[in-house]
């Protein structure tokens, strides 16, 4: 620093110096995720306030009964998505998840195209608190309480 200032003058530039570049940091870190950002939405949500078009975003509601439709391209399936005040059309080409039933309930990432159809990349699968895997539906509670023996540690040996 220059002789001319006191060292009063000197620690208050300093601290200046410090907030401009914070506030530079935090701006530049805004910016630099602010494509990343996935927003949640639910049908209602989209039609009020749709997200931009091509947006990235997830999507969450239940699968509407009777809407799931694999399209004539075999890999390709649509459904319409719901949470009891609107629905909005989704496609999905790729695996489905074990899970995804109609009625069940499902969390979309991907974008809104222009036509309102929501083109899925990814879906997740929800289930309800009852849920119980396919390998155990048919044990006994015996043979479930084994299961869980084996694979969750003793409270004794999990530290």
């Amino acid at each position: 620093m220059n002789a001319r200032f006191k060292p009063k003058h000197q620690r208050l530039v300093l601290v200046v110096l410090a907030l401009i570049a914070l506030v530079a940091a935090g701006l530049l870190a805004a910016w630099g995720l602010r494509n990343q950002a996935n927003f949640f939405y639910v049908p209602s949500q989209i039609a009020e306030a749709p997200p931009e078009t091509g947006r990235t975003v997830r999507l969450g509601g239940m699968v509407q009964e009777g809407s799931l439709d694999t399209l004539a391209d075999g890999v390709t399936v649509a459904f319409v998505v719901a949470d009891g005040e609107a629905s909005v059309p989704v496609r999905f080409r790729g695996i489905l998840p074990d899970l995804f039933v109609e009625g069940s309930g499902v969390v979309a990432e991907g974008q809104l195209g222009a036509d309102g159809t929501f083109e899925a990349e990814s879906l997740l699968a929800r289930h309800d608190e009852n849920y119980v895997p396919r390998e155990l539906q048919e044990m006994t509670e015996h043979q479930k309480r084994e299961v869980v023996a084996e694979t969750v540690p003793a409270p004794d040996t999990a530290r």
